[in-house]
């Protein structure tokens, strides 16, 4: 079980659906939260519903230096979670490139600049905790997910990335690769979502593995065994099938 009575922990992607939903769960737990996303209105919102110390700290993730002044008044923590994400579905043949751009810019680049503001210290006092949101939509291309699998699979090959370099040491990671949760993100989508997933649902699953010694967790399951099944297929069939 991971201790999080009197830990600081860093929310990226707070204010609004999964983000919301687990700073519930862990301020529940005991621990010491810091909100941060663009809107400040609902972080303090936010702030004021829940149980336990939460401070707020607006923060675009797009915006190196906006990361790193929101990194120093953040101060030392224990632990960062990265949720924060933006998502348009988009086929090839609809390309918008400013779509695009913002995905790879939130998504992945974006957990880069966090990232490098936060593991140098982790490292330096050997101590820490990084949770890192992938995506099934990261294992292998998919049709309509021309910028989001891509920018997911960067954030996924980053945190095993991470983990290869720190395990063993003081500093944890893990990586979470949700399906279909039902937020204002997967409302823009016109297709039928197998295995949707409510918000709460989906922060137990990413809290229990929080409090679990396992790297990485992939879920709702059986659901996730068809995206790691594809990864074997050859591309003939997996084409296929998949798109």
């Amino acid at each position: 079980m991971t201790e999080f009575v009197g830990k600081r922990y860093w929310i990226v992607g707070a204010s609004e659906g999964l983000g919301r939903s687990l700073a519930h769960k862990l301020s529940r737990a005991g621990a010491h939260l810091i909100l941060s996303a663009r809107s400040e209105d609902r972080l303090r919102e936010l702030a004021a519903e829940l149980p336990g110390r939460a401070q707020v700290v607006a923060c675009d993730v797009t915006d190196a230096d906006g990361v790193a002044r929101a990194a120093a008044e953040a101060g030392e923590i224990d632990g960062l979670v990265y949720l924060a994400g933006v998502y348009w579905p988009q086929p090839a043949q609809a390309w918008n490139a400013e779509e695009v751009a913002a995905m790879c810019d939130v998504n992945f680049t974006g957990a880069a600049r966090v990232l490098g503001q936060v593991v140098p210290g982790m490292v330096a006092r050997d101590s820490g905790h990084i949770v890192m949101t992938g995506s099934l939509a990261g294992f292998r291309g998919l049709p309509g997910a021309t910028g989001y699998g891509a920018s997911k699979a960067g954030v996924m090959a980053m945190a095993e990335a991470l983990h290869a370099d720190l395990r063993g040491s003081g500093v944890r990671v893990q990586l979470v690769n949700p399906g279909f949760i039902r937020t204002r993100l997967t409302d823009k989508n016109d297709f039928r979502m197998p295995a949707l997933m409510e918000p709460e649902t989906a922060a137990l699953s990413i809290f229990e593995h929080m409090n679990s010694d396992r790297f990485k967790k992939s879920f709702p399951v059986p659901f996730a065994w068809l995206f790691r099944l594809g990864q074997f297929l050859p591309d003939g069939i997996y084409y296929r099938l998949f798109a």
